[in-house]
């Protein structure tokens, strides 16, 4: 369903009006689109002195053809990024270097552009920094709050001897392909061993993707969003989904594999499938899911067991099939649900199914890190799908204007967020639950 308000708004009647009575503007977000620069404009890079960061920055930024600049170039130069590097920051008095580079700077952005603070993990060094670094959560986060025109801000910590591994993550961040990813946190693993891409517009050229709940909504966003960074893409769901899960792999030249993922053969089903057709699997996306929502005094046995079942428990049975099958610089990405976060009335099963998801991504991390793969979850927040379609209208105008960017996110938005999570160059993230959500105001 459209979003009316935002097409309303972003007229110029709607402007003023809102302008006069103080309403939120929801601009209408950049998102990528195939030939697109990974910047729309100059970056301005910064570092607090006895930083280590900023110059990996600069490398990986010019190497993707950005425009980079280390001093303010004055008069009418507007930025698409702002990115700091607070690595530095030893202790909290020098936190002010934060406010004296983005004070000057935050007034020249230009509409979609990306504020990033970069530091190192909160969890070394002696307590003085590990202290400082914190703090740059709660900076970030209320920067994302502050920020207009389509704006984000995001944090992203970098473990020494992760350095090598930012490519990846500075593209999607800085690019349109992270448009609805606000006020996250992401922290990037040493030793990870990334395989840079021939051609960042194909990440996964020759590789073989398998995702569950493809026919509709997300999961056929994500296949198609695979699919054109060059992945083969089995596109799974139900039998009864036969006909539109068709339509979705004819579309993107892929196959098709219609099963129950909760049956007993299920996992090993999919196991032989990707064995015997393409000698194992590259990207796992675990995306099929249901709602089954009551309140906990009405709710049965029948509701709880399903939304668990195909949620959570048939993830980890399909795991135990596939990971042993998995290719070099495997990955696994699941889908979880802001709800897995933040909780939701009358969604105990479905919130504790999806808060499972984290807790699985977090416990096989070392795992997969020890076969040079990774395990990573996306948490998507309010989604323009079929299903919202169908909310109340308060409800959904709720879920659309409880976030800094006031509006729903799109499918494409979690895709875009799950390809950057499945290129072989993202071996640094590993464990990582990120929300696609606007920056939501429910919740951490």
């Amino acid at each position: 369903m459209a979003d009316r308000y935002q097409t309303l708004m972003n007229t110029g009647v709607g402007r003023q009006v809102a302008g006069t009575v103080g309403l939120p503007v929801p601009e209408r977000l950049r998102r990528h689109t195939p030939g697109d620069p990974v910047a729309h404009g100059p970056v301005l890079l910064g570092e607090a002195p006895g930083g280590h960061l900023a110059k990996h920055v600069q490398q990986a930024l010019e190497a993707a053809g950005v425009e980079v600049h280390t001093t303010p170039a004055g008069g009418d130069a507007r930025y698409a990024a702002l990115i700091f590097d607070a690595s530095g920051v030893a202790d909290s008095t020098q936190l002010r270097q934060l406010q004296q580079f983005f004070t000057p700077a935050i007034r020249s952005l230009l509409p979609s552009a990306r504020l990033l603070v970069l530091g190192t993990p909160p969890d070394h060094g002696d307590a003085r920094r590990r202290t400082a670094q914190r703090a740059l959560e709660g900076f970030t986060r209320s920067a994302g709050k502050e920020m207009r025109r389509g704006a984000t801000a995001n944090l992203i910590y970098v473990a020494d001897g992760a350095e090598s591994g930012m490519d990846s993550t500075l593209r999607f961040f800085v690019s349109g392909r992270s448009a609805y990813v606000s006020g996250q946190v992401v922290t990037l693993r040493p030793d990870a061993d990334a395989a840079l891409p021939d051609d960042w517009d194909r990440p996964l050229a020759g590789k073989v993707a398998v995702v569950t709940g493809a026919a509709q909504g997300i999961g056929a966003a994500i296949a198609r969003t695979l699919a054109r960074d060059g992945a083969h893409v089995v596109c799974l769901d139900i039998p009864a989904q036969g006909e539109p899960l068709q339509r979705v792999a004819n579309g993107i030249g892929g196959e098709t594999l219609q099963l129950d993922i909760t049956a007993d053969d299920a996992p090993a089903r999919i196991a032989e499938h990707l064995t015997s057709r393409h000698g194992g699997v590259d990207v796992v996306v675990h995306n099929a899911g249901v709602t089954r929502d009551k309140t906990l005094a009405g709710m049965d046995e029948q509701r709880w067991d399903m939304a668990i079942d195909i949620n959570l428990s048939a993830e980890e049975r399909i795991n135990d099939a596939v990971i042993p099958i998995l290719n070099e610089h495997g990955r696994i990405v699941c889908v979880s649900s802001l709800s897995g976060i933040a909780g939701n009335r009358g969604q105990t099963n479905y919130a504790a199914s999806k808060s499972g998801v984290i807790g699985m991504v977090q416990a096989l991390a070392p795992e997969l890190a020890q076969r040079n793969a990774t395990i990573n979850a996306a948490a998507p927040g309010f989604i323009e799908t079929a299903m919202t379609a169908k909310m109340p209208f308060g409800v959904r105008e709720a879920g659309r204007r409880m976030n800094s960017l006031n509006q729903g996110g799109q499918p494409v938005d979690v895709a875009e967020t799950i390809a950057w999570m499945a290129s072989p160059a993202s071996a640094a993230v590993n464990g990582q639950v990120v929300r696609v959500c606007g920056q939501s105001l429910l919740g951490a």
